[in-house]
């Protein structure tokens, strides 16, 4: 597994960390955790595309409620949790 380092600064009251262009994320909201070894885990969170098309499908009565909620259940899954080693 690659690692690469980075550099954390702050920005306002908070710290901001570089993310290099290897790690680059697909979108532009993330949650941030702190597991039991204190380590930050960052979970790239999906970004809502194809809200206006559900809502459409939803209104030609193409999808019904157990569909979206089979689909809302798939995205909130969580991603398993990849191992890492110490720096």
């Amino acid at each position: 597994m690659e690692t690469l380092p980075s550099r954390v600064f702050n920005n306002g009251n908070s710290q901001a960390v570089r993310i290099p262009a290897e790690f680059r994320l697909d979108t532009d909201r993330v949650s941030i955790t702190r597991n039991d070894a204190g380590d930050l885990v960052i979970h790239p969170l999906r970004v809502q595309r194809g809200t206006a098309l559900m809502q459409a499908l939803k209104a030609l009565g193409e999808v019904d409620d157990d569909f979206v909620g089979a689909l809302e259940a798939e995205r909130e899954a969580p991603l398993p949790v990849q191992e890492r080693e110490a720096l």
